[in-house]
């Protein structure tokens, strides 16, 4: 169930709070010693979705809806079946049966089985290679751009993206509350399920335990922002390979066709084209036909009288 891998390289990769790279840094051995639990992991996951759900749905028994307290018509004597009440289950308006009732979804788990599975989705994030170390977040006031300048400049803009600060920064939950695919909040408040949910993790050295010293620099140029892009498949890697080879193909016809000799054009023959206008000219000079002469419809012939006897 557990797999374990050597720990000893594990490092990622790390930026400066404007996205320019840094040397790699080591991931402390206590929280990333390659741990993957994957059933603990989906425990503490369906926990956290279950405590999240209110249970207020409700419905109404045929004790509880209002009215049906008469018969609707006698027992006996009116050929239909028998009805004791308009609020029974089989009668439109009436109760409902085995309906959901207001109810709690709470389901309790370790504090141990919640550090491990915390560990472990940490641990399949650097084993992925989807961990990145940010020096330092130091944002004086809101500034939604200059975040996504950053996960621009680290090609990640595109994904989802969990930001991990060191304690609680309002300025930059701030910045990244009108991403929609970026979460911040602090190092000690992320759960199992908010790693699993992303794809990329960026977490802030202090937070590891060793804090970088940030970087001097300027500011940067602006990048384009490229939020929706589509992901390359083993299908796509497959057709751009093979479109190279195509276009090599389409050329070498090419060159063929032309150093080929071209065929001499093929003349009309001159005594078809002559006599053509000359048939159009006897028809303009030909004399009219004369139109035949309407006939007459044939006179109907009446039948005799008879003679009367």
């Amino acid at each position: 169930m557990a797999d374990t891998i050597d720990p000893t390289n594990y490092a990622a990769a790390a930026f400066s709070a404007q996205g320019t790279p840094r040397d790699r840094v080591a991931l402390p051995t206590e929280t990333f010693d390659g741990t993957v639990n994957v059933p603990v992991m989906h425990q503490a996951v369906k926990a956290y979705l279950a405590n999240q759900r209110q249970g207020n749905a409700a419905t109404k028994t045929r004790g509880k809806v209002v009215g049906g307290n008469q018969k609707p018509w006698r027992q006996k004597g009116t050929g239909r079946a028998r009805q004791g009440s308009t609020r029974a289950p089989q009668w439109v308006g009436g109760g409902t049966v085995f309906g959901p009732h207001p109810r709690k979804y709470t389901e309790t788990v370790t504090r141990q089985v919640r550090a491990l599975a915390r560990k472990s989705a940490f641990n399949a994030r650097a084993r992925e290679d989807a961990l990145i170390v940010i020096d330092a977040f130091q944002y004086d006031a809101p500034k939604t751009s200059k975040l996504q300048q950053l996960l621009a400049r680290l090609e990640v803009a595109n994904r989802k993206v969990l930001i991990l600060t060191d304690g609680v920064k309002p300025n930059v939950f701030l910045s990244g509350r009108n991403l929609p695919n970026v979460h911040v909040m602090p190092y000690g408040d992320v759960s199992t399920y908010h790693i699993i949910w992303s794809d990329v993790v960026l977490v802030e050295s202090a937070a590891l335990g060793e804090a970088l010293v940030p970087m001097a620099e300027k500011e940067l140029a602006k990048v384009k922002v490229r939020r929706f892009v589509k992901r390359a498949t083993a299908e796509d890697d497959a057709v751009a390979a093979e479109a190279p080879a195509e276009k090599g193909e389409k050329k070498t016809v090419k060159s063929a066709a032309h150093s080929a000799p071209k065929p001499a054009p093929k003349r009309a023959p001159k005594a078809a084209a002559k006599k053509a206008p000359v048939k159009a000219a006897a028809k303009k000079h030909a004399a009219p036909k004369p139109k035949a002469a309407a006939r007459k419809p044939a006179a109907k012939k009446h039948a005799p009288k008879k003679k009367g006897k």
